[in-house]
């Protein structure tokens, strides 16, 4: 007789069995995606072999290719999960803000503290070639830009601020403007904090509080006048 589970259903029982494949096929591919994730960035997508990875996350080489058919598919992969995973980081640490020029600044800060957003842009590039891949780009994307504006609207929401763009728009442009700037960064070598300046320029934003009660208002770069930006406006 088959050993019951804590449900009291049978070890053996089908349901059980098929829960138990997919559970480790879940565990298999997220142990091959940190695994090519780390040699990916360390080595790139042609100094890194379907071998390597497989000895890296202590697997086969053909269950890369049972999960992800391809090098290429998995290198795309990967970057995908680890933009998304940036992002999430993101939003936790823009929670945190109180004004739009700590929202600002917050968003700045973490996405350019780490390679992930150089990876993705790999991704991006190879898709050109490969377009077979690129719908999981494409989802990416989406995902970046529908959770960057919720987690934009509900800090305005939260706090009162206005803004001159909304949400959706906001969120679009800023992942539009860093990749770009990420990008350049990289191929200059420039380094983090160099990156975030250069962001926080790009985004066109500059505080312009001189007392307690303008710490929230900010202007774009170039206004001719910023006395016309009402107190809690962010041109995010």
């Amino acid at each position: 007789m088959g050993s019951e589970t804590a449900s009291g259903m049978s070890a053996s029982d089908p349901k059980h069995a098929v829960r138990a494949t997919r559970s480790a096929g879940r565990k298999m591919r997220s142990l091959l995606l940190d695994a090519a994730s780390r040699l990916f960035k360390e080595r790139g997508l042609s100094g890194t072999s379907i071998s390597d990875i497989a000895a890296a996350a202590d697997a086969f080489p053909s269950q890369i290719t049972y999960y992800f058919r391809t090098k290429e598919a998995l290198f795309v992969e990967a970057a995908s999960r680890d933009m998304l995973y940036l992002a999430r980081a993101t939003e936790q640490a823009a929670l945190k803000a109180h004004t739009p020029r700590e929202y600002t600044h917050a968003l700045a800060e973490t996405v350019t503290a780490t390679d992930t957003v150089a990876f993705f842009a790999e991704a991006l590039t190879l898709t050109r070639r490969r377009q077979d891949l690129a719908p999981l780009v494409e989802r990416t994307i989406e995902r970046l830009h529908s959770e960057g504006a919720r987690a934009y609207a509900g800090q305005v929401e939260r706090h009162g601020w206005r803004s001159l763009r909304a949400p959706e728009e906001s969120s679009r442009r800023f992942w539009a403007i860093a990749i770009g700037v990420i990008v350049e960064g990289f191929a200059m070598g420039r380094g983090a904090e160099e990156m975030c300046r250069e962001l926080l320029r790009a985004l066109g934003e500059q505080a312009t509080s001189t007392s307690a009660a303008d710490t929230t208002r900010l202007r774009l770069v170039g206004d001719r006048d910023s006395s016309s930006a009402p107190d809690g406006e962010t041109s995010s």
